[in-house]
């Protein structure tokens, strides 16, 4: 007879407490009997003098049997232990990964120093441990011990290596994830090469780095629903940033020409595979640009950060499959590629009557507070957006969705707006900054009537904002780039794959 999941899950639970009674047991013991602090369970430092990576670097070739002479002293995780009477083994592994074996023998350390290892040393622990680079009878490279010391007692045991974690899990207990499974600390490290790639291709044209308020006393820059706080120094309320755009924005009246910020934003919105309230994010403002020059940054930025990670445009994915990200992108236009999938004209003059029959033929959620804007793009994400898998700049979007984007210059009835699509997903925004604070005014204003109607994601009047637009804003081309989600594109994985610490419930 088989246990029921709760009954297996009870089993572990009481598995993991008398673990965690034996392991407590033996951390006393180890402040018993240490000498001072730095002999217990937890010392302050320990005298490494190497790392295991670096030792795989210089001394993986070693021939089975071979002794190098060479010292050295080492910290690790133990992951792997077996005891065989007078010679104990131990795989430590590093932080990347990297594992090197310790061999710690009675010839070596003597009776007492064997015993404790044995009676004291479980899976999980961090040790130290110092003595010769060698190389096993099995070839496996190796540290033999001549001395050894507690690094730090775990007290709870680690997962089952061999046992894949659940997703749950995964996102739950991160720092298990990173002990457990190599994939979560490549992305970890995917991450960090992306981020430095994107700071070096700006820095390469002379852009700078800054940071905007995460603290608002309103939010602007997006359409979206904020987080609401209180400041108890102001005694009044507060908004976590939907985007740092208005800001880049007053630094590009400021004389700042060339300008980026990497941070995080919070949407109080919705949370599926595409989405998180808290996200990082990439915006980016050049001033004498416009919609096409930032559409090829944006391409530039990507493709430059998947030569960093994969050294290839051509990027394998989680699942061992390949994705081109190379060439030049294509760039479609909204109203043309609707009208095509959905075969009928349709314009910026198009009926809001019109668009709301179109919608309810094709079950097609009809937004609330809809407006023409609006319902042009829910029908094209409905009609288009799933078939673009290959990178597509989407262009020239609804006016009315669009308060911060300047008119298109021939079209009318659309703005300078591109959204850019991989994979059927969303990755970057761009625009031809609506620079004139008469208009901008105006589109503010309209925005406030539809807040007004209950549309709690419209954008409110931002006077100083308008002040600063009204010293003089040069022409300019704007981006946002979810990083999140380039993390995506670039492997293949899911939003909280790519955020080291997601938010859960």
């Amino acid at each position: 007879m088989t246990d029921t999941p709760a009954e297996h899950a009870a089993t572990e639970e009481d598995d993991v407490f008398e673990q965690k009674s034996v392991r407590m047991a033996k951390r006393a013991r180890l402040i018993d009997e240490s000498a001072s602090a730095a002999d217990g369970p937890y010392p302050v430092s320990v005298a490494v003098t190497t790392t295991i990576p670096a030792i795989r670097t210089e001394y993986g070739d070693l021939e089975a049997g071979a002794e190098t002479g060479v010292m050295a002293g080492v910290a690790g995780r133990i992951v792997f232990s077996r005891n065989t009477g007078k010679l104990c083994f131990a795989s430590l592994q590093a932080g990347d990964g990297s594992r090197i074996q310790a061999m710690v023998s009675l010839a070596k350390v003597g009776d007492d120093s064997l015993a404790r290892w044995k009676e004291l040393v479980d899976l999980g622990d961090h040790v130290f441990v110092s003595g010769e680079i060698i190389s096993s009878r099995r070839g496996e490279l190796s540290i033999m011990v001549e001395d050894w010391h507690m690094a730090a007692k775990a007290i709870l045991p680690l997962p089952n290596l061999h046992t894949e974690l659940s997703e749950e899990s995964r996102v739950r207990q991160r720092y298990l994830d990173l002990l457990v499974r190599d994939q979560a600390r490549a992305t970890v490290r995917a991450r960090a090469t992306v981020m430095k790639s994107l700071r070096q291709t700006f820095d390469g044209q002379d852009f700078l780095e800054v940071e905007t308020p995460m603290l608002q006393v309103q939010p602007g820059g997006a359409a979206a629903r904020p987080f609401v706080t209180h400041s108890n120094a102001f005694d009044t309320e507060l908004f976590l940033r939907i985007a740092p755009e208005l800001y880049l924005k007053r630094a590009v009246v400021g004389g700042i020409d060339r300008v980026f910020e990497i941070n995080r934003n919070f949407r109080n919105e919705g949370a599926d595979s595409t989405h998180s309230p808290e996200f990082a994010m990439l915006e980016a403002y050049q001033a004498y640009s416009d919609y096409n020059g930032i559409a090829d940054l944006t391409q530039q930025l990507i493709q430059q950060a998947a030569i960093a990670v994969h050294g290839s445009t051509t990027v394998t994915w989680a699942d061992g499959s390949e994705h081109d990200l190379g060439g030049d992108w294509s760039r479609i236009s909204m109203y043309a590629s609707l009208s095509e999938a959905a075969g009928r004209e349709i314009t910026p003059e198009t009926s809001l009557s019109e668009l709301t029959a179109l919608a309810e033929a094709n079950d097609v959620e009809i937004p609330e507070h809809a407006t023409h804007g609006k319902l042009v793009e829910e029908l094209w994400e409905h009609f288009v957006k799933q078939h673009l898998t290959a990178p597509t700049f989407v262009m020239d979007f609804p006016v009315d969705t669009s308060p911060l984007v300047r008119d298109h210059r021939s079209v009318a009835g659309v703005v300078e707006k591109w959204d850019l699509y991989v994979n059927g997903y969303e990755l970057a925004t761009g625009y031809s900054e609506l620079v004139d604070p008469v208009i901008q005014r105006e589109r503010f204003v309209e925005q406030a009537k539809l807040a007004d109607r209950g549309d709690v994601e419209a954008m409110r009047i931002d006077e100083d904002f308008l002040r600063a637009l009204e010293h003089g804003m040069p022409p300019t081309g704007g981006m946002g780039l979810g990083i999140d989600r380039l993390l995506m594109t670039l492997t293949g994985l899911g939003i909280r794959e790519t955020i080291l610490f997601p938010l859960v419930k």
